[in-house]
């Protein structure tokens, strides 16, 4: 072999090497710190409070979601399938003004079946969803885990009942915010960018959470609303609406 053809070989090489080593900085780069703020939002700041404040244990946690989960792709839904989720979210709302922990037990039934045709984790593995939906759906995911919390657990702390278990305001608040991830999980699959957010779906969101907060605070009106073709579901409960449970 040649001297030219050794050093031809040696060049090639340690061009590899060199485009292997900045490709893994960058990786390194956009999962630490500030990539990973972008990715979370607030379950970064969630996972460094439950790590007592160690940023560098949250952010650890928080990038072994990614690997775990980071290439889940999720499946679209059937027009016949997103109606009848729908149609079921709206009869636990309208059941909540009677039976208002039932309602979100079935809430809670409701988004780990709607998270496993999306082609998330079984919901009989709740941790482990909950971790791949943290990595897709960041910003809402917490609206799962708290009415989750509140169907299997209870809630101590202000507006308890007398047996330590969640008030019927506390169940409300649950519900509400775990629409937002039904919403998304319910919605049109839309093409993520690297924080976990659908592109197309910011106007969306603030619009419907716009309509969310106005339904909110009108009673009755419990019928979907279409817009663009889509329903969106109207939160008609109100404290004198929901009975005690």
């Amino acid at each position: 072999m040649s001297t030219g053809v050794i050093i031809a070989l040696i060049v090639i090489v340690a061009a590899v090497v060199l485009i292997a080593a900045v490709l893994m900085l960058r990786t390194r780069r956009g999962h630490g710190g500030p990539g990973l703020k972008r990715r979370f939002g607030p379950e970064y700041d969630r996972a460094v409070a439950r790590h007592d404040g160690d940023a560098k244990a949250a952010e650890r946690e928080l990038t072994e979601r990614v690997e775990r989960h980071g290439s889940l792709r999720e499946r679209p839904l059937e027009p016949a399938q997103r109606e009848q989720y729908e149609a079921r979210w709206t009869a636990a709302q309208e059941r909540f003004v009677d039976s208002p922990r039932e309602a979100v037990a079935e809430a809670d039934r409701l988004l780990a079946e709607l998270a496993g045709a999306r082609g998330f984790p079984d919901g009989g593995q709740y941790e482990e969803q909950l971790s791949a939906l943290s990595v897709h759906h960041a910003h809402h995911v917490h609206g799962y885990r708290r009415v989750h919390q509140v169907a299997r657990t209870g809630v101590r702390g202000a507006g308890q009942d007398g047996d330590g278990r969640a008030g019927t305001e506390e169940l409300r608040e649950a519900m509400v915010e775990a629409r937002a991830l039904f919403e998304e999980l319910v919605g049109p699959s839309r093409h993520r960018d690297d924080r976990g957010h659908g592109r197309e779906r910011g106007a969306e969101s603030r619009e419907g959470a716009d309509t969310a907060d106005t339904a909110a605070r009108t009673d009755g009106d419990r019928a979907p609303r279409r817009d663009n073709g889509r329903a969106h579901l109207p939160w008609g409960i109100t404290r004198r609406h929901a009975k005690g449970s």
